[in-house]
Protein backbone atom coordinates (compact mmCIF):
# COMPACT_ATOMS: atom_id res chain seq x y z
CA UNK A 1 0.00 0.00 0.00
CA UNK A 2 2.86 2.30 0.77
CA UNK A 3 4.31 1.56 -2.64
CA UNK A 4 0.92 2.24 -4.18
CA UNK A 5 0.65 5.52 -2.33
CA UNK A 6 4.10 6.54 -3.51
CA UNK A 7 3.18 5.66 -7.11
CA UNK A 8 0.04 7.73 -6.91
CA UNK A 9 1.93 10.60 -5.34
CA UNK A 10 4.56 10.41 -8.07
CA UNK A 11 1.83 10.24 -10.71
CA UNK A 12 0.07 13.24 -9.24
CA UNK A 13 3.33 15.12 -9.06
CA UNK A 14 3.97 14.31 -12.72
CA UNK A 15 0.46 15.40 -13.64
CA UNK A 16 0.92 18.60 -11.68
CA UNK A 17 4.27 19.18 -13.43
CA UNK A 18 2.71 18.57 -16.80
CA UNK A 19 -0.24 20.81 -15.94
CA UNK A 20 2.13 23.51 -14.72
CA UNK A 21 4.18 23.14 -17.88
CA UNK A 22 1.08 23.36 -20.04
CA UNK A 23 -0.10 26.37 -18.09
CA UNK A 24 3.27 28.03 -18.56
CA UNK A 25 3.20 27.18 -22.25
CA UNK A 26 -0.29 28.61 -22.50
CA UNK A 27 0.81 31.72 -20.63
CA UNK A 28 3.82 32.12 -22.88
CA UNK A 29 1.62 31.58 -25.90
CA UNK A 30 -0.80 34.19 -24.61
CA UNK A 31 2.07 36.56 -23.94
CA UNK A 32 3.41 35.95 -27.43
CA UNK A 33 -0.03 36.42 -28.95
CA UNK A 34 -0.47 39.68 -27.03
CA UNK A 35 2.98 40.82 -28.07
CA UNK A 36 2.21 39.98 -31.67
CA UNK A 37 -1.12 41.80 -31.42
CA UNK A 38 0.56 44.85 -29.91
CA UNK A 39 3.30 44.66 -32.52
CA UNK A 40 0.69 44.42 -35.27
CA UNK A 41 -1.19 47.37 -33.81
CA UNK A 42 2.01 49.37 -33.56
CA UNK A 43 2.94 48.46 -37.11
CA UNK A 44 -0.53 49.39 -38.32
CA UNK A 45 -0.32 52.65 -36.39
CA UNK A 46 3.10 53.42 -37.80
CA UNK A 47 1.95 52.53 -41.30
CA UNK A 48 -1.14 54.70 -40.89
CA UNK A 49 0.94 57.57 -39.54
CA UNK A 50 3.42 57.11 -42.34
CA UNK A 51 0.61 57.04 -44.91
CA UNK A 52 -1.01 60.10 -43.35
CA UNK A 53 2.32 61.87 -43.28
CA UNK A 54 2.97 60.93 -46.90
CA UNK A 55 -0.53 62.11 -47.87
CA UNK A 56 -0.09 65.36 -45.94
CA UNK A 57 3.28 65.90 -47.59
CA UNK A 58 1.78 65.12 -51.00
CA UNK A 59 -1.13 67.48 -50.36
CA UNK A 60 1.23 70.18 -49.10
CA UNK A 61 3.42 69.69 -52.15
CA UNK A 62 0.39 69.78 -54.46
CA UNK A 63 -0.89 72.89 -52.72
CA UNK A 64 2.50 74.57 -52.96
CA UNK A 65 2.74 73.64 -56.63
CA UNK A 66 -0.81 74.88 -57.22
CA UNK A 67 -0.09 78.14 -55.43
CA UNK A 68 3.15 78.55 -57.34
CA UNK A 69 1.38 77.83 -60.60
CA UNK A 70 -1.47 80.16 -59.68
CA UNK A 71 1.01 82.86 -58.78
CA UNK A 72 2.78 82.33 -62.08
CA UNK A 73 -0.57 82.75 -63.84
CA UNK A 74 -1.44 85.93 -61.98
CA UNK A 75 -1.72 89.31 -63.59
CA UNK A 76 1.88 90.57 -63.61
CA UNK A 77 2.67 94.18 -62.87
CA UNK A 78 5.76 95.83 -64.35
CA UNK A 79 8.88 95.25 -62.25
CA UNK A 80 9.11 98.96 -61.56
CA UNK A 81 5.67 98.76 -59.93
CA UNK A 82 6.66 95.68 -57.94
CA UNK A 83 9.81 97.39 -56.71
CA UNK A 84 7.84 100.47 -55.74
CA UNK A 85 5.23 98.38 -53.94
CA UNK A 86 7.94 96.59 -51.97
CA UNK A 87 9.19 99.96 -50.80
CA UNK A 88 5.73 101.41 -50.20
CA UNK A 89 5.82 101.03 -46.42
CA UNK A 90 8.95 103.13 -46.09
CA UNK A 91 8.69 106.82 -45.42
CA UNK A 92 9.56 109.00 -48.35
CA UNK A 93 10.09 108.15 -52.00
CA UNK A 94 11.69 109.87 -54.91
CA UNK A 95 8.26 111.13 -55.89
CA UNK A 96 6.60 112.20 -52.66
CA UNK A 97 9.32 112.65 -50.09
CA UNK A 98 7.03 114.31 -47.59
CA UNK A 99 4.41 111.51 -47.54
CA UNK A 100 4.02 108.07 -46.04
CA UNK A 101 2.77 105.42 -48.48
CA UNK A 102 0.92 102.88 -46.37
CA UNK A 103 -1.00 99.69 -47.10
CA UNK A 104 -4.42 99.23 -45.54
CA UNK A 105 -4.54 96.19 -43.26
CA UNK A 106 -6.93 93.52 -44.45
CA UNK A 107 -10.18 93.67 -42.53
CA UNK A 108 -11.97 90.60 -41.18
CA UNK A 109 -15.05 89.60 -43.20
CA UNK A 110 -18.11 91.66 -42.32
CA UNK A 111 -20.94 89.85 -40.64
CA UNK A 112 -24.30 90.74 -39.13
CA UNK A 113 -24.39 91.76 -35.46
CA UNK A 114 -27.10 89.20 -34.78
CA UNK A 115 -27.61 85.82 -36.37
CA UNK A 116 -30.81 85.93 -38.39
CA UNK A 117 -30.55 82.25 -39.36
CA UNK A 118 -32.82 82.69 -42.37
CA UNK A 119 -33.68 79.43 -44.10
CA UNK A 120 -31.89 78.93 -47.39
CA UNK A 121 -34.28 76.24 -48.60
CA UNK A 122 -36.13 77.20 -51.79
CA UNK A 123 -39.89 77.31 -51.15
CA UNK A 124 -41.62 76.21 -54.33
CA UNK A 125 -44.98 77.34 -52.90
CA UNK A 126 -43.94 80.94 -52.19
CA UNK A 127 -44.68 82.59 -55.52
CA UNK A 128 -47.01 84.90 -57.42
CA UNK A 129 -48.34 84.00 -60.87
CA UNK A 130 -47.67 86.72 -63.44
CA UNK A 131 -47.93 87.25 -67.17
CA UNK A 132 -46.73 89.83 -69.68
CA UNK A 133 -47.67 90.22 -73.33
CA UNK A 134 -44.89 90.78 -75.87
CA UNK A 135 -45.62 90.99 -79.60
CA UNK A 136 -49.14 89.64 -78.98
CA UNK A 137 -47.72 86.62 -77.17
CA UNK A 138 -48.55 86.06 -73.52
CA UNK A 139 -45.61 84.99 -71.37
CA UNK A 140 -46.72 83.31 -68.15
CA UNK A 141 -44.34 82.77 -65.28
CA UNK A 142 -44.09 82.30 -61.55
CA UNK A 143 -42.31 85.01 -59.59
CA UNK A 144 -40.34 84.03 -56.48
CA UNK A 145 -39.23 87.45 -55.29
CA UNK A 146 -37.19 88.95 -52.44
CA UNK A 147 -35.53 85.64 -51.52
CA UNK A 148 -32.59 86.13 -49.11
CA UNK A 149 -29.56 84.24 -50.41
CA UNK A 150 -27.61 84.33 -47.13
CA UNK A 151 -28.74 83.18 -43.68
CA UNK A 152 -27.23 86.19 -41.89
CA UNK A 153 -27.53 89.19 -44.22
CA UNK A 154 -25.71 92.40 -43.39
CA UNK A 155 -28.23 94.34 -45.48
CA UNK A 156 -31.47 92.47 -46.19
CA UNK A 157 -32.48 95.19 -48.68
CA UNK A 158 -29.49 94.30 -50.86
CA UNK A 159 -28.81 90.62 -50.23
CA UNK A 160 -31.82 89.06 -51.92
CA UNK A 161 -32.68 87.53 -55.27
CA UNK A 162 -35.63 87.38 -57.65
CA UNK A 163 -36.27 84.04 -59.36
CA UNK A 164 -38.64 83.68 -62.31
CA UNK A 165 -39.75 80.37 -63.84
CA UNK A 166 -41.84 79.83 -66.99
CA UNK A 167 -45.29 78.49 -66.05
CA UNK A 168 -44.95 75.64 -68.56
CA UNK A 169 -42.35 73.95 -66.38
CA UNK A 170 -44.93 73.31 -63.67
CA UNK A 171 -47.16 71.52 -66.17
CA UNK A 172 -44.60 69.12 -67.65
CA UNK A 173 -44.18 71.49 -70.57
CA UNK A 174 -41.15 72.41 -72.67
CA UNK A 175 -39.89 75.67 -74.18
CA UNK A 176 -37.18 75.83 -76.80
CA UNK A 177 -36.32 72.19 -76.08
CA UNK A 178 -35.86 72.84 -72.33
CA UNK A 179 -37.87 71.46 -69.43
CA UNK A 180 -37.90 71.98 -65.67
CA UNK A 181 -34.76 69.86 -65.19
CA UNK A 182 -32.71 71.04 -68.17
CA UNK A 183 -33.53 74.75 -68.43
CA UNK A 184 -30.40 76.90 -68.10
CA UNK A 185 -30.40 79.60 -65.41
CA UNK A 186 -29.87 83.13 -66.71
CA UNK A 187 -28.25 85.22 -63.95
CA UNK A 188 -28.26 88.93 -64.88
CA UNK A 189 -27.07 91.63 -62.50
CA UNK A 190 -27.95 95.30 -62.52
CA UNK A 191 -24.62 96.50 -61.12
CA UNK A 192 -23.50 99.87 -62.47
CA UNK A 193 -20.54 101.92 -61.30
CA UNK A 194 -19.98 99.36 -58.52
CA UNK A 195 -22.94 100.98 -56.79
CA UNK A 196 -25.63 99.08 -54.82
CA UNK A 197 -27.92 97.20 -57.19
CA UNK A 198 -31.45 95.84 -57.06
CA UNK A 199 -32.65 92.56 -58.50
CA UNK A 200 -34.00 92.82 -62.03
CA UNK A 201 -37.65 92.15 -62.93
CA UNK A 202 -39.38 91.21 -66.21
CA UNK A 203 -40.33 94.40 -68.07
CA UNK A 204 -41.27 95.78 -71.45
CA UNK A 205 -39.15 98.87 -72.07
CA UNK A 206 -39.52 101.06 -75.14
CA UNK A 207 -41.73 98.36 -76.65
CA UNK A 208 -39.14 95.63 -76.18
CA UNK A 209 -38.70 92.96 -73.52
CA UNK A 210 -35.75 93.45 -71.19
CA UNK A 211 -33.27 90.61 -70.80
CA UNK A 212 -35.24 89.01 -67.94
CA UNK A 213 -38.50 88.84 -69.86
CA UNK A 214 -36.73 87.82 -73.05
CA UNK A 215 -34.98 84.99 -71.20
CA UNK A 216 -38.33 83.66 -69.98
CA UNK A 217 -39.65 83.70 -73.54
CA UNK A 218 -36.66 81.57 -74.58
CA UNK A 219 -37.27 79.00 -71.85
CA UNK A 220 -34.67 80.10 -69.33
CA UNK A 221 -35.12 80.20 -65.58
CA UNK A 222 -34.01 83.64 -64.37
CA UNK A 223 -32.22 84.35 -61.07
CA UNK A 224 -31.32 88.00 -60.62
CA UNK A 225 -29.55 89.00 -57.38
CA UNK A 226 -29.40 92.38 -55.72
CA UNK A 227 -25.99 93.26 -54.33
CA UNK A 228 -24.27 95.59 -51.95
CA UNK A 229 -22.27 98.44 -53.46
CA UNK A 230 -19.59 100.92 -52.57
CA UNK A 231 -21.88 103.51 -50.94
CA UNK A 232 -23.84 101.15 -48.64
CA UNK A 233 -23.63 102.03 -44.95
CA UNK A 234 -24.73 100.29 -41.77
CA UNK A 235 -26.74 102.07 -39.08
CA UNK A 236 -23.49 102.83 -37.24
CA UNK A 237 -22.16 104.72 -40.26
CA UNK A 238 -19.61 102.10 -41.30
CA UNK A 239 -19.41 101.12 -44.94
CA UNK A 240 -20.64 97.61 -45.72
CA UNK A 241 -20.41 97.47 -49.51
CA UNK A 242 -16.76 98.10 -50.29
CA UNK A 243 -14.72 95.54 -52.23
CA UNK A 244 -15.05 92.58 -52.26
CA UNK A 245 -18.73 92.82 -51.17
CA UNK A 246 -20.26 92.76 -54.66
CA UNK A 247 -18.52 89.57 -55.81
CA UNK A 248 -19.10 87.93 -52.41
CA UNK A 249 -22.84 88.62 -52.76
CA UNK A 250 -22.91 87.24 -56.30
CA UNK A 251 -21.06 84.11 -55.19
CA UNK A 252 -23.49 83.69 -52.28
CA UNK A 253 -26.43 83.91 -54.72
CA UNK A 254 -24.73 81.32 -56.93
CA UNK A 255 -24.22 79.01 -53.93
CA UNK A 256 -27.96 79.34 -53.16
CA UNK A 257 -28.80 78.10 -56.67
CA UNK A 258 -26.43 75.14 -56.42
CA UNK A 259 -27.68 74.23 -52.93
CA UNK A 260 -31.30 74.17 -54.14
CA UNK A 261 -30.67 72.54 -57.50
CA UNK A 262 -32.69 69.44 -56.62
CA UNK A 263 -35.78 71.35 -55.49
CA UNK A 264 -36.07 74.36 -57.80
CA UNK A 265 -36.59 74.38 -61.58
CA UNK A 266 -33.56 74.93 -63.75
CA UNK A 267 -30.11 73.38 -64.04
CA UNK A 268 -27.57 74.92 -61.66
CA UNK A 269 -24.81 73.34 -63.73
CA UNK A 270 -25.82 75.69 -66.55
CA UNK A 271 -25.76 79.11 -64.86
CA UNK A 272 -24.96 81.93 -67.31
CA UNK A 273 -24.14 85.36 -65.88
CA UNK A 274 -24.72 88.71 -67.58
CA UNK A 275 -23.89 92.33 -66.80
CA UNK A 276 -22.89 95.66 -68.29
CA UNK A 277 -20.11 98.09 -67.33
CA UNK A 278 -19.17 97.32 -63.71
CA UNK A 279 -21.85 94.63 -64.00
CA UNK A 280 -19.92 93.16 -66.91
CA UNK A 281 -16.76 93.25 -64.81
CA UNK A 282 -18.33 91.31 -61.94
CA UNK A 283 -19.92 88.91 -64.42
CA UNK A 284 -16.40 88.10 -65.63
CA UNK A 285 -15.28 87.87 -62.00
CA UNK A 286 -18.02 85.31 -61.30
CA UNK A 287 -16.75 83.26 -64.22
CA UNK A 288 -13.14 83.33 -63.05
CA UNK A 289 -13.41 82.89 -59.27
CA UNK A 290 -15.66 79.86 -58.83
CA UNK A 291 -14.99 77.82 -55.68
CA UNK A 292 -11.83 79.77 -54.83
CA UNK A 293 -10.94 79.71 -51.14
CA UNK A 294 -10.17 83.45 -51.04
CA UNK A 295 -13.90 84.11 -50.80
CA UNK A 296 -14.88 81.38 -48.35
CA UNK A 297 -14.35 83.36 -45.11
CA UNK A 298 -16.61 86.12 -46.47
CA UNK A 299 -19.30 83.64 -47.51
CA UNK A 300 -19.15 81.84 -44.17
CA UNK A 301 -19.50 85.13 -42.27
CA UNK A 302 -22.78 85.77 -44.11
CA UNK A 303 -24.11 82.25 -43.60
CA UNK A 304 -24.07 81.53 -47.33
CA UNK A 305 -25.11 78.07 -48.46
CA UNK A 306 -22.29 75.54 -48.32
CA UNK A 307 -22.30 74.78 -52.03
CA UNK A 308 -20.41 75.43 -55.25
CA UNK A 309 -19.96 78.99 -56.52
CA UNK A 310 -18.87 78.29 -60.09
CA UNK A 311 -20.90 79.21 -63.17
CA UNK A 312 -21.11 77.68 -66.64
CA UNK A 313 -20.76 80.73 -68.87
CA UNK A 314 -20.31 84.50 -68.84
CA UNK A 315 -21.75 87.35 -70.84
CA UNK A 316 -20.07 90.72 -70.29
CA UNK A 317 -20.89 94.01 -72.00
CA UNK A 318 -18.47 96.95 -71.75
CA UNK A 319 -16.72 95.49 -68.69
CA UNK A 320 -14.83 97.98 -66.52
CA UNK A 321 -12.41 95.33 -65.34
CA UNK A 322 -8.70 94.61 -64.69
CA UNK A 323 -8.71 97.85 -62.73
CA UNK A 324 -5.12 97.77 -61.49
CA UNK A 325 -3.87 97.70 -65.10
CA UNK A 326 -6.58 99.89 -66.62
CA UNK A 327 -4.82 103.23 -66.02
CA UNK A 328 -1.85 102.10 -68.13
CA UNK A 329 -4.05 100.77 -70.91
CA UNK A 330 -6.14 103.95 -70.96
CA UNK A 331 -3.10 106.13 -71.58
CA UNK A 332 -1.78 103.70 -74.20
CA UNK A 333 -5.02 104.38 -76.05
CA UNK A 334 -5.51 108.09 -75.36
CA UNK A 335 -2.05 109.53 -74.77
CA UNK A 336 -1.71 112.76 -76.74
CA UNK A 337 -5.36 113.75 -76.33
CA UNK A 338 -5.09 116.78 -74.05
CA UNK A 339 -8.53 118.34 -74.42
CA UNK A 340 -11.76 116.43 -73.86
CA UNK A 341 -15.30 116.54 -72.48
CA UNK A 342 -15.64 115.22 -68.95
CA UNK A 343 -18.99 114.30 -67.44
CA UNK A 344 -19.25 115.49 -63.85
CA UNK A 345 -21.61 113.48 -61.66
CA UNK A 346 -22.55 113.67 -58.00
CA UNK A 347 -19.99 112.58 -55.43
CA UNK A 348 -19.53 108.83 -55.40
CA UNK A 349 -21.27 108.26 -58.72
CA UNK A 350 -20.25 107.12 -62.17
CA UNK A 351 -21.98 107.41 -65.54
CA UNK A 352 -24.27 104.39 -65.92
CA UNK A 353 -24.32 102.25 -69.02
CA UNK A 354 -27.15 102.34 -71.51
CA UNK A 355 -28.68 98.87 -71.14
CA UNK A 356 -31.02 97.23 -73.61
CA UNK A 357 -31.23 100.18 -75.95
CA UNK A 358 -32.81 102.37 -73.27
CA UNK A 359 -32.02 106.00 -72.81
CA UNK A 360 -29.01 106.39 -70.56
CA UNK A 361 -29.44 108.36 -67.31
CA UNK A 362 -29.07 112.10 -67.94
CA UNK A 363 -25.57 113.49 -67.85
CA UNK A 364 -25.25 115.95 -64.97
CA UNK A 365 -22.79 118.47 -66.37
CA UNK A 366 -20.38 118.50 -69.30
CA UNK A 367 -17.04 120.12 -68.63
CA UNK A 368 -14.33 120.82 -71.17
CA UNK A 369 -11.02 119.78 -69.67
CA UNK A 370 -7.55 120.72 -70.83
CA UNK A 371 -4.71 118.68 -69.41
CA UNK A 372 -1.79 120.56 -67.90
CA UNK A 373 1.87 119.64 -68.18
CA UNK A 374 1.75 117.51 -65.03
CA UNK A 375 -1.24 115.54 -66.39
CA UNK A 376 0.60 114.95 -69.67
CA UNK A 377 3.71 113.77 -67.84
CA UNK A 378 1.63 111.33 -65.81
CA UNK A 379 -0.07 110.10 -68.98
CA UNK A 380 3.34 109.45 -70.52
CA UNK A 381 4.52 107.58 -67.41
CA UNK A 382 1.49 105.28 -67.41
CA UNK A 383 1.60 104.57 -71.14
CA UNK A 384 5.33 103.78 -70.97
CA UNK A 385 4.64 100.98 -68.46
CA UNK A 386 1.92 99.34 -70.57
CA UNK A 387 4.20 97.46 -73.01
CA UNK A 388 6.00 95.73 -70.13
CA UNK A 389 2.66 94.72 -68.65
CA UNK A 390 1.40 93.30 -71.96
CA UNK A 391 4.65 91.48 -72.70
CA UNK A 392 4.66 89.85 -69.26
CA UNK A 393 1.21 88.36 -69.96
CA UNK A 394 2.64 86.31 -72.86
CA UNK A 395 -0.68 86.28 -74.69
CA UNK A 396 -1.00 84.90 -78.21
CA UNK A 397 -3.57 85.12 -80.98
CA UNK A 398 -5.50 82.22 -82.52
CA UNK A 399 -2.59 81.50 -84.87
CA UNK A 400 -0.15 81.21 -82.01
CA UNK A 401 1.56 84.57 -82.63
CA UNK A 402 2.85 86.14 -79.42
CA UNK A 403 1.21 89.49 -78.70
CA UNK A 404 3.85 92.04 -77.78
CA UNK A 405 4.54 95.77 -77.78
CA UNK A 406 7.79 97.64 -78.20
CA UNK A 407 8.77 100.54 -75.97
CA UNK A 408 6.79 102.91 -78.18
CA UNK A 409 3.58 100.91 -77.79
CA UNK A 410 3.63 99.35 -81.26
CA UNK A 411 3.68 95.69 -82.17
CA UNK A 412 1.61 92.57 -82.65
CA UNK A 413 -0.69 93.36 -79.72
CA UNK A 414 -1.62 96.74 -81.22
CA UNK A 415 -2.31 95.07 -84.59
CA UNK A 416 -4.41 92.47 -82.78
CA UNK A 417 -6.59 95.16 -81.18
CA UNK A 418 -6.89 97.01 -84.47
CA UNK A 419 -8.05 93.81 -86.19
CA UNK A 420 -11.17 93.68 -84.00
CA UNK A 421 -12.09 97.25 -84.96
CA UNK A 422 -11.38 96.59 -88.65
CA UNK A 423 -13.59 93.48 -88.56
CA UNK A 424 -16.39 95.46 -86.88
CA UNK A 425 -16.16 98.20 -89.51
CA UNK A 426 -16.34 95.71 -92.38
CA UNK A 427 -19.40 94.04 -90.85
CA UNK A 428 -21.08 97.42 -90.41
CA UNK A 429 -20.28 98.35 -94.01
CA UNK A 430 -21.72 95.05 -95.24
CA UNK A 431 -24.98 95.92 -93.46
CA UNK A 432 -25.12 99.29 -95.24
CA UNK A 433 -23.92 101.52 -92.40
CA UNK A 434 -22.64 104.91 -93.55
CA UNK A 435 -18.98 105.06 -92.51
CA UNK A 436 -18.13 108.38 -94.18
CA UNK A 437 -17.51 110.24 -90.92
CA UNK A 438 -15.06 107.60 -89.73
CA UNK A 439 -12.08 109.11 -91.50
CA UNK A 440 -9.63 106.99 -89.51
CA UNK A 441 -10.62 103.94 -91.58
CA UNK A 442 -8.17 102.92 -94.30
CA UNK A 443 -9.75 101.28 -97.35
CA UNK A 444 -8.40 98.90 -99.95
CA UNK A 445 -8.42 100.91 -103.20
CA UNK A 446 -9.57 97.91 -105.25
CA UNK A 447 -12.17 96.23 -103.07
CA UNK A 448 -13.31 99.12 -100.87
CA UNK A 449 -12.97 96.89 -97.82
CA UNK A 450 -11.51 98.33 -94.64
CA UNK A 451 -7.93 97.06 -94.40
CA UNK A 452 -6.51 99.19 -91.58
CA UNK A 453 -7.17 102.01 -89.17
CA UNK A 454 -5.12 105.04 -88.26
CA UNK A 455 -4.69 104.27 -84.55
CA UNK A 456 -4.09 107.85 -83.39
CA UNK A 457 -6.95 109.20 -85.50
CA UNK A 458 -9.28 106.47 -84.22
CA UNK A 459 -8.58 107.34 -80.60
CA UNK A 460 -8.95 111.05 -81.37
CA UNK A 461 -12.37 110.24 -82.89
CA UNK A 462 -13.50 108.29 -79.83
CA UNK A 463 -11.63 110.66 -77.48
CA UNK A 464 -10.81 110.18 -73.84
CA UNK A 465 -13.53 110.90 -71.27
CA UNK A 466 -11.27 110.68 -68.23
CA UNK A 467 -8.05 112.36 -67.13
CA UNK A 468 -4.82 110.37 -66.66
CA UNK A 469 -5.34 108.20 -63.62
CA UNK A 470 -8.73 107.33 -65.11
CA UNK A 471 -9.49 104.70 -62.47
CA UNK A 472 -7.05 105.18 -59.62
CA UNK A 473 -7.24 108.96 -59.54
CA UNK A 474 -4.25 110.80 -58.12
CA UNK A 475 -6.74 112.89 -56.18
CA UNK A 476 -8.26 109.70 -54.78
CA UNK A 477 -11.80 110.63 -55.80
CA UNK A 478 -12.88 108.27 -58.58
CA UNK A 479 -15.66 105.74 -58.31
CA UNK A 480 -13.05 103.00 -58.27
CA UNK A 481 -11.17 104.70 -55.43
CA UNK A 482 -14.52 104.65 -53.65
CA UNK A 483 -14.91 100.93 -54.39
CA UNK A 484 -11.63 100.15 -52.63
CA UNK A 485 -12.45 101.95 -49.40
CA UNK A 486 -12.73 100.14 -46.08
CA UNK A 487 -15.46 99.95 -43.45
CA UNK A 488 -14.18 103.20 -41.97
CA UNK A 489 -12.46 104.85 -44.97
CA UNK A 490 -14.47 105.98 -47.97
CA UNK A 491 -11.72 106.02 -50.62
CA UNK A 492 -8.32 104.40 -51.15
CA UNK A 493 -5.76 104.19 -53.87
CA UNK A 494 -5.35 100.70 -55.28
CA UNK A 495 -2.18 101.06 -57.36
CA UNK A 496 1.17 102.05 -56.00
CA UNK A 497 1.75 104.40 -58.93
CA UNK A 498 -1.24 106.58 -58.09
CA UNK A 499 -0.24 106.61 -54.43
CA UNK A 500 3.29 107.69 -55.31
CA UNK A 501 1.83 110.50 -57.41
CA UNK A 502 -0.98 111.39 -55.00
CA UNK A 503 -2.10 115.03 -55.21
CA UNK A 504 -4.14 115.20 -52.00
CA UNK A 505 -2.87 117.23 -49.04
CA UNK A 506 -2.75 114.13 -46.82
CA UNK A 507 0.63 113.15 -45.39
CA UNK A 508 -0.39 109.50 -45.04
CA UNK A 509 -1.43 108.03 -48.37
CA UNK A 510 -3.16 104.65 -48.19
CA UNK A 511 -3.21 101.89 -50.77
CA UNK A 512 -5.90 99.23 -50.46
CA UNK A 513 -4.65 95.86 -49.26
CA UNK A 514 -3.19 93.94 -52.21
CA UNK A 515 -5.30 90.88 -51.36
CA UNK A 516 -8.55 92.83 -51.82
CA UNK A 517 -7.32 94.31 -55.11
CA UNK A 518 -6.42 90.80 -56.25
CA UNK A 519 -9.92 89.52 -55.43
CA UNK A 520 -11.52 92.09 -57.73
CA UNK A 521 -9.55 91.17 -60.88
CA UNK A 522 -10.49 88.10 -62.96
CA UNK A 523 -6.99 88.02 -64.44
CA UNK A 524 -5.73 86.74 -61.09
CA UNK A 525 -8.01 83.67 -61.20
CA UNK A 526 -8.25 82.70 -64.86
CA UNK A 527 -6.18 79.58 -65.26
CA UNK A 528 -5.62 79.17 -61.54
CA UNK A 529 -5.87 75.53 -60.39
CA UNK A 530 -7.39 76.90 -57.19
CA UNK A 531 -10.47 78.20 -59.04
CA UNK A 532 -13.18 76.60 -61.16
CA UNK A 533 -13.29 78.81 -64.25
CA UNK A 534 -16.30 79.08 -66.55
CA UNK A 535 -15.50 77.55 -69.92
CA UNK A 536 -17.59 79.92 -72.09
CA UNK A 537 -17.25 83.71 -72.45
CA UNK A 538 -19.02 86.28 -74.59
CA UNK A 539 -17.49 89.77 -74.39
CA UNK A 540 -18.69 92.89 -76.20
CA UNK A 541 -17.05 96.33 -76.12
CA UNK A 542 -18.23 99.01 -78.55
CA UNK A 543 -15.83 100.86 -80.83
CA UNK A 544 -17.00 104.29 -79.59
CA UNK A 545 -16.81 103.46 -75.88
CA UNK A 546 -14.12 105.40 -74.01
CA UNK A 547 -15.00 104.31 -70.47
CA UNK A 548 -11.91 102.09 -70.49
CA UNK A 549 -9.38 101.15 -73.14
CA UNK A 550 -10.64 98.68 -75.73
CA UNK A 551 -7.49 96.70 -74.88
CA UNK A 552 -8.76 95.80 -71.39
CA UNK A 553 -11.72 93.51 -72.26
CA UNK A 554 -9.70 92.01 -75.11
CA UNK A 555 -6.86 91.16 -72.72
CA UNK A 556 -9.23 89.31 -70.38
CA UNK A 557 -10.92 87.48 -73.23
CA UNK A 558 -7.62 86.54 -74.85
CA UNK A 559 -6.30 85.16 -71.56
CA UNK A 560 -9.41 82.95 -71.33
CA UNK A 561 -9.01 81.92 -74.97
CA UNK A 562 -5.34 81.04 -74.47
CA UNK A 563 -6.41 78.74 -71.64
CA UNK A 564 -8.52 76.76 -74.09
CA UNK A 565 -11.88 78.23 -73.14
CA UNK A 566 -14.55 79.05 -75.72
CA UNK A 567 -14.49 82.84 -76.17
CA UNK A 568 -16.69 84.97 -78.42
CA UNK A 569 -15.21 88.50 -78.48
CA UNK A 570 -16.29 91.42 -80.63
CA UNK A 571 -16.19 95.22 -80.74
CA UNK A 572 -19.58 96.21 -82.27
CA UNK A 573 -19.12 99.18 -84.56
CA UNK A 574 -20.45 102.54 -83.44
CA UNK A 575 -21.66 101.18 -80.10
CA UNK A 576 -21.05 103.33 -77.03
CA UNK A 577 -21.07 102.30 -73.36
CA UNK A 578 -24.06 99.97 -73.38
CA UNK A 579 -25.32 96.42 -73.08
CA UNK A 580 -28.16 94.00 -73.84
CA UNK A 581 -28.52 95.57 -77.30
CA UNK A 582 -28.34 92.24 -79.17
CA UNK A 583 -30.47 89.86 -77.11
CA UNK A 584 -31.30 87.64 -80.10
CA UNK A 585 -27.61 87.06 -80.76
CA UNK A 586 -26.82 86.66 -77.06
CA UNK A 587 -29.45 83.97 -76.50
CA UNK A 588 -28.59 82.18 -79.74
CA UNK A 589 -25.02 81.93 -78.40
CA UNK A 590 -26.32 80.76 -75.04
CA UNK A 591 -28.54 78.09 -76.63
CA UNK A 592 -25.60 76.87 -78.68
CA UNK A 593 -23.16 76.48 -75.78
CA UNK A 594 -25.83 74.81 -73.62
CA UNK A 595 -27.02 72.35 -76.24
CA UNK A 596 -23.62 71.65 -77.79
CA UNK A 597 -21.34 72.27 -74.82
CA UNK A 598 -20.21 70.01 -72.03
Amino acid sequence: EQAKAEREAALKAEQDRIAAQQAEMARQAAIKEEQERLAAEQLAKEEAESAAKAQAEAEAKAKAEAEAQAKAQENKLPQSYVDARNEASTKGTGVTEEKNILSQPIEPPLQADTSAKISLAFDVKNYESMSTTVDNKEIKYRAFEYIPYVANPIDIDQQYMNIYVPEEYFNNGTINGYNTQTAPIFMPNAVGGYMPSQAMTPKVENGKPNSVLYALSRGYVVASPATRGRTNKASDGNFIGKAPAVIVDLQAATAYLHANDSTMPGNANRIITNGTSAGGAVSLLQGATGNNSDFQPYLQALGAATAATNVYAVSAYAPITNLDAADMAYEWSYKGITSFNKVTMGQGELPQANVGGNTAPPQRTMQRVNLNADDVAYSNLLSEHFPEYVNNLQLHDSMGRVLKLDKNGNGTFKNYVKAFIIDAANKAQAKGTDLSKHTYLVRDNKTGAIKDINWEAYNQFVSRSKAPGAFDSRSNDSGENNLFGTSATDNNHFTITAALHDTTPNQDVYVENAKIVTMMNPMNYLGSPAATNARYYRIRYGTTDSNTSVAIPLIVGTRAQNLGYNVDMATPFGVDHSGDYDLDELFNWMDNIVKNGR
